[in-house]
Order: structure tokens, then C-alpha cells, then sequence
């Protein structure tokens, strides 16, 4: 007996007008269809502002702008019972930078996912190349539907061959057609037909086969070349059919008006095969070789059309070996005469018609179907479900430490219902200190940093004991946050200090953008809304930093807060007068001393930049985190946190003790913001080197952490490791974990070579 699965696509969908809808419907049926006990169901991603009339198979539409939408659909595939996810990849079609929200619903899943990539870029922008890195790292196996495709994975993305599978586009299943007999239902018959069809844009290179006409009717003088498509939805409402308009008078222009039909209608199937059938020669003019995938090309190849095309990626692989003509891109002329030549040649033009069909048929949508399944099942096959968390544990510099699993003993024994406990003795949690909104902060934080990597583990009343404490932090009366609460939970102070009130932005945000719960997120954003401005007239620039980082989040759940987008510039700029002022030769700086959390003051203009697309902000902080790097370096190459001893003193070298766990994370975090603007391999190198201070790679050699219950030394002092295990130091310990886990899974065996940086 076979055996029943359920497959959700996520992708756009019918009736919405595009080519990705066309495909995620056609695929989502031929795969019910064709094979038996096979339930699908659809996710559908709908455009700004736009309703449409899904049919029953569409079970949740995302609004591609609304991050909550993201984690909505994440729950609602986690309890669908589907064996696996098909993805359909496009930049376009997703909300955020570059469509990272789609990053929030993969990191939630625990069903694997089968990433179709429509399109590849050879030249990425940092940005495309990390959220593109991040899909595939998220997807048990990636579909590319030509051999360009996965050559393109491998020499530019670094991607494993191994995870991908080439499947061509799927087409119907048609006999092949007699081109006359279809024109006779037309009232074609006799003429040479020529056609182009899709969604109409000016990246089609419609002028160009217009301007090859006038070369056509010399030889066949009753030729007719049909346009067949409504105009692109997103052009409609930008510009009407100012477009079509433009090409209708261009025809008119040249004196081929009557030979160019414009039909402005997003045709259904049958209509569409008929047109396909009563055609001759089938053109399509692309102006770009970037074209990974057109569905139209495979259509019209797959049911036997003779092709003339411009020679981008997909049409060079389809259409080798005599299957069709190439012509230069934008060149009317040689597309007049490939055009001319086949219709006078019917020989020529039916051979390359039988040659085209053949080929087509292991296109079928039967056949691609199968095809998939068999992707799925190695999909499900290789696949472990997030089960709690693993994290990285990595001895570098040293033989390396098996993975372990995410041990939250530690930081479980330092909870209550209040929070988390400021200090221990050794393991046992310090009463006396109580709490501080700087650690349930930091708390929190963690949380939303682990529900976004799709990990669990800390239970959901801990994560609601860190926001209540957050909460009741917040004085309304003065603004601000209040930060240290004694065991009998009595504030010591009306408010905290300006750190702490930054540092609590910065959780603020993280939860807002990828806490579990949906309710907790929204009070996240609205208390960050209310307490934001005070950081304005903060002096401290680890106090700007920490709310730049909470902001880079805020923005992306709330893009049209105007006040959010100017407090960032604003903020921004603040560090960035800073480094200007301070820096001098062979000190590149914030600041006339070192003190504490040093690299998140870079890592606020880097991450700050990428999200502004403001170049000035990134390479700042680049280069002061280049700088530091070189002060946290020791004679063996050890990282080397920057010590208490010598927080604060001008113009001179750091203290080598005492040295701190938050210093390591810091540097973490902001060497893989650094990766990320630049794809250059050291950055990476420089985290993980960060990253060993915990596990041995230190002064003294000694490993800081203990694997069994993941509690981590508060410091380093000259002759031996502090023995306390607070809860600022087991935090940084899990956070730097994950992180380091996360960039790893998404690099390896994605992994881009040394130098590749577009931001030095």
C-alpha cells in the first residue's frame, strides 16, 4: 500500500497574475493529481494591498509585508501533519530586505523544506547573497531547474552539489499539434503566425521583435505577430498601459501596425494552448542572459514550437543542439532574419519542431512531479527535526569538542518567577544581589534569538517571567527603565542607567520581531515605540548602540514608523561624529579609551548600514572593527577580551585582566555582521577565534564553559578563571552559541573564499 503524505507549497498563487503562481498551482496539482495518497495544500504570498479569490487548496495567505503573518503560516504548517515544504524561491515575492521575512517562517519549522530557486544571481549584493545563504542553509535539499542553475550554486554560493537537484519546468501533457488546423479555429488559416506570450514588461524585449517585423512581411507579407498577456500587475499600477500604449505606437511607427495584435488578457490554460498550437514560430526577445527560468519558453519548446530567442541561460541549454535559433540580444535585425528563415522553410522549421517535442517530454508535469517526490524523500530522509537545540561547542585552536546539545540547567537553577537572578556563588544563585533589567534584558533577548533560529528550550513561562520583569521595569512617570529590584522585589532606584535603558531597546526589538508568541510581540513593539526617544539625548554611545540594534529589528516589524527610521539616522550619525572626531592615525575609534561591549558600537553602524543601504555607516564600522580586532589579539593569535583593569585609559594599550564573557560575545556578533556586508571568509574566521575564548582559546588556555550544564565562568582574572557563574555570563555564553551555530550551518559547505568582500 502506498503510503498517504501531505505537501504544503508556499509561493504565489492562482489567480494572482504571475509566473510563479502559474508554477506553484501547476505543480501543487500535478502532484495530487499523479501520485496516489499525495494531499497538497498551498501558503500563498499576496502582494501589498491586494485581496484575491483563492480557491479551497490555498489554506493561509501571508501578506508579503507583515512579519507576523510569517510566524502565523510557521504554526499553522508545524500542526498541518506535512511530511515536507516546497518552497518556491523569488527575491520579489517576499516581504523585508531582499525578502528576508521568509528567513522568520523557515527558522520556525520542524517539517524539512525543498527550496525551488526561480532565480540566481551572478552577482548578489551582500544582502541577496545572505538571505539567499540563509534559505538554502534552512532547505534539506534546493531544486534548480537548469544545469546554469546549479553551476551558479556552486562557483558563486559555495553550495554542496550533493543538496541540489535539477528539475526542468513543468509543461502539459499535449499530443503534438497541427499548426493549421489550430488557426482554422482561429480564423488564422494561411497566415504565419508568430507569438509571444506572458505578462507584458519592458524587460521582455517586445520592441525589439517589433522592429524585426518590417524584415519578416518582405518575405511574408500576411505574417502576424500576437502579443498575448495582460500587462504585469505591479507595472498597471505604477504606470496604466502607458507601456502597451508605447508599443502599439511603435508598431504603428514602423507601418506594421496591422501585422502586431496586442490581446491584453491573462489567459487561462486551454486558451493558452490554443494560441501555442496555432503558432509557427514562438519569440522570445529577453534584453538579460540573467534568466535562470521562463515558463513561457518551456511551454511553447515542451509542446513542439519552433523557438527564436536571445540567448539567455535558460533559452541556451533548451534550445542547443538544433532545437531552436539563438539571435544577439537586442538585435531586431538577426531576429528578423531568424524569423523569416524558418517560416520560409518548412522543413527546416518542422524538424526543429519534432526535435523541440522529444525533448519535451520528460518536461511533463507527470514526470516533474515524480521528480519532486523523489527530491521530498531525500529530503525526509536526511532530515532531523529541531528537537530542542543543538548548539556548537568549538574548541578552535584546539582538537575539537563534540557538538553538544543546548544545556539550559545552568540558566534554569538561575530563574524564578521574578526573572533572572543577577549573580552566583560559584553555581548556586546570589539572593543578595537580586535582579537587574540589564540580564532579563539580555534574557529575553535570547529567546527571541533562538525562536528565530526555529530553536526551543526555554520554556514560554521563563521567556514570560524576562518580559513581565521588562515590563514592570518601565516608569512611565520618568521615561525610563529602572534597572536593579532587590529579592524582595523593591526597585532601587527610579530609573537605570543609559546602557541599560539601550540594552533593554535592543530586547525589546528582538522580541517584537521573533518572539513565539503573537500577543507578546505586539506589547514588545509598543513598549519599544514609548521608550525609544529617550535614547536620543543619551551621551553614551554604547547606549546609542544598543538601541540601534534593537531599531534594526523594530524597523523591520514596523517599516512605516517614520520616527523609528529618523531616531536610527539620527543615532547612527551620533557614532559616526564620534568616530570622526576621535580617530587619528593608527587609531581608528569611537572613543579616547577601551571599555566594555567595545565591538557592539561597530557592529550598531554595520548592521545599521546594510539595513539604510547607507555605505558610509557600514564601512565605519568595519573599519573600527578592524582596528579593535587588532587590539584583541594576543601573541599566539588568541583572542584577547579587553581588560577591566584598563577600562577607560586614554590613549593607551588595553590591560590584558581581568577579562569578561560579554566581550567575547560582542566580538561574535559583530565579526559575523561584518561577514555579512562583505562575504569576506576572514570575518567569519574572526568570530570563530572570538568564540574559542569560551571553549580554551585564551591566556591561560583553560576552557570557561561547562558542557554538562552550560554555565560559563564570569571572567579571567591574571592567575585563574573566576569561579562565579552569574547570569550575564551563561547568557553570553548561549547567545555567542547560537550565533555561531547559525552562521556555521549557513556557510558550510556554502562557504565563500577569502577576499570576496564588496564593502572593504
Amino acid at each position: 500500500m502506498t503510503q498517504s503524505r501531505r505537501i504544503a507549497f508556499i509561493g504565489n498563487s492562482l489567480p494572482r497574475q504571475c509566473g510563479i503562481a502559474t508554477f506553484t498551482s501547476d505543480l501543487s496539482r500535478a502532484m495530487s493529481d499523479t501520485l496516489q495518497n499525495t494531499q497538497t495544500a498551498i501558503i500563498a504570498m499576496t502582494d501589498s494591498k491586494q485581496t484575491y479569490d483563492y480557491p479551497p487548496d490555498v489554506i493561509f495567505s501571508i501578506r508579503e509585508g507583515e512579519p507576523e503573518d510569517y510566524v502565523t503560516a510557521a504554526r499553522i504548517l508545524n500542526k498541518g501533519h506535512f511530511d515536507a515544504i516546497s518552497l518556491q524561491h523569488e527575491f520579489g515575492i517576499f516581504g523585508g530586505d531582499d525578502g528576508e521575512y521568509i528567513i522568520g517562517l523557515l527558522s520556525r519549522l520542524h517539517v524539512p523544506v525543498v527550496t525551488t530557486l526561480h532565480t540566481i544571481l551572478a552577482a548578489p549584493t551582500p544582502s541577496q547573497r545572505r538571505v539567499l545563504l540563509e534559505v538554502i542553509s534552512k532547505s534539506a535539499r534546493v531544486v534548480v531547474m537548469a544545469e546554469k542553475g546549479r553551476s551558479l550554486l556552486v562557483d558563486v554560493y559555495g553550495v554542496d552539489t550533493a543538496k541540489i537537484d535539477i528539475i526542468a519546468h513543468g509543461i502539459p501533457d499535449r499530443p503534438f499539434h497541427d499548426t493549421e488546423s489550430a488557426k482554422a479555429r482561429r480564423a488564422l488559416a494561411g497566415r504565419p503566425v508568430i507569438l509571444t506570450f506572458g505578462l507584458l514588461s519592458p524587460n521582455k524585449g517586445i520592441e525589439v521583435a517589433i522592429d524585426a517585423m518590417p524584415a519578416v512581411l518582405e518575405s511574408s507579407p500576411d505574417a502576424l505577430y500576437i502579443v498575448l498577456g495582460a500587462t504585469h500587475p505591479t507595472l498597471l499600477r505604477q504606470q496604466g498601459e502607458a507601456y502597451r500604449e508605447s508599443l502599439r505606437l511603435r508598431a504603428e511607427n514602423l507601418g506594421v501596425g496591422h501585422a502586431v495584435q496586442f490581446l491584453n488578457q491573462f489567459v487561462d490554460l486551454p486558451t493558452l494552448l490554443d494560441f501555442i498550437a496555432l503558432s509557427d514560430i514562438y519569440v522570445t526577445p529577453y534584453l538579460n542572459e540573467a534568466q535562470m527560468t521562463s515558463g513561457t519558453l518551456a511551454y511553447s519548446f515542451g509542446m513542439g514550437s519552433a523557438v527564436v530567442s536571445t540567448p539567455y541561460w535558460h533559452a541556451r541549454e533548451l534550445l542547443a543542439d538544433g532545437r531552436g535559433l539563438l539571435v544577439p540580444f537586442g538585435d531586431a535585425a538577426a531576429t528578423g532574419r531568424a524569423i523569416a528563415s524558418l517560416l520560409n522553410d518548412d522543413g527546416k522549421r518542422m524538424a526543429m519542431r519534432r526535435r523541440a517535442y522529444e525533448a519535451g517530454r520528460s518536461m511533463i508535469w507527470s514526470h516533474v512531479a515524480t521528480l519532486y517526490l523523489e527530491s521530498i524523500d531525500k529530503a525526509r530522509a536526511g532530515y532531523r527535526a529541531p528537537a530542542g537545540s543543538h548548539l556548537v561547542s568549538l574548541a578552535i585552536g584546539r582538537p575539537p569538542q563534540q557538538l553538544t546539545s543546548l544545556k539550559l540547567g545552568h540558566f534554569s537553577a538561575m530563574c524564578d518567577d521574578t526573572g533572572i537572578f543577577q549573580h552566583a556563588v560559584y553555581s548556586v544563585p546570589d539572593r543578595s544581589h537580586g535582579y537587574c533589567v540589564d540580564d532579563n534584558a539580555r534574557a529575553l533577548l535570547l529567546s527571541a534569538h533562538l525562536t528565530a533560529a526555529g530553536k526551543t528550550g526555554i520554556p514560554d513561562r521563563l521567556t514570560g517571567s524576562f518580559a513581565a520583569f521588562v515590563e514592570h521595569a518601565w516608569n512611565p512617570d520618568t521615561g525610563r527603565f529602572r534597572n536593579f529590584m532587590s529579592f524582595d522585589r523593591r526597585w532601587l532606584e527610579d530609573e537605570g542607567s543609559e546602557d541599560s535603558h539601550g540594552r533593554t531597546l535592543w530586547a525589546l526589538g528582538a522580541c517584537a520581531l521573533s518572539d513565539a508568541d503573537l500577543l507578546r510581540r505586539r506589547w514588545a513593539s509598543v513598549l519599544f515605540e514609548r521608550a525609544m526617544s529617550a535614547s536620543l539625548s543619551f551621551k553614551s554611545p554604547r547606549a546609542w548602540a544598543f538601541a540601534l540594534l534593537g531599531l534594526n529589528d523594530y524597523c523591520q516589524v514596523n517599516p512605516d514608523d517614520t520616527r523609528g527610521a529618523n531616531l536610527r539616522l539620527q543615532l547612527a550619525e551620533k557614532l559616526m561624529d564620534l568616530q570622526e572626531r576621535v580617530s587619528k592615525v593608527g587609531r581608528c575609534w569611537f572613543e579616547e579609551g577601551l571599555s566594555y561591549e567595545n565591538a557592539r558600537l561597530s557592529q550598531a553602524l554595520i548592521v545599521t548600514g546594510l539595513a539604510t543601504r547607507k555605505d558610509r555607516f557600514t564601512q565605519a564600522g568595519l573599519d573600527t572593527l578592524r582596528w579593535l580586532m587588532a587590539q584583541q589579539t594576543g601573541e599566539k593569535r588568541q583572542f584577547r577580551a579587553i581588560g577591566t583593569d584598563g577600562f577607560f585609559d586614554v590613549n593607551q594599550p588595553p590591560k590584558q585582566f581581568d577579562q569578561q564573557p560579554v566581550e567575547a560575545t560582542a566580538t561574535v556578533s559583530a565579526c559575523l555582521a561584518a561577514y555579512t556586508a562583505t562575504t569576506d571568509a576572514w570575518w567569519f574566521e574572526e568570530a570563530r577565534r572570538a568564540f574559542r575564548w569560551f571553549t580554551g582559546g585564551n591566556d591561560h588556555g583553560i576552557s570557561l564553559i561547562d558542557p554538562e550544564t552550560g554555565s560559563c565562568c564570569d571572567g579571567l582574572h591574571a592567575d585563574r578563571p573566576n569561579e562565579n557563574r552569574g547570569a550575564e555570563s551563561v547568557l553570553c555564553y548561549l547567545i555567542s552559541c547560537n550565533e555561531i551555530e547559525r552562521a556555521t550551518q549557513m556557510l558550510r559547505p556554502a562557504f565563500p573564499r577569502a577576499g570576496a568582500r564588496q564593502i572593504s
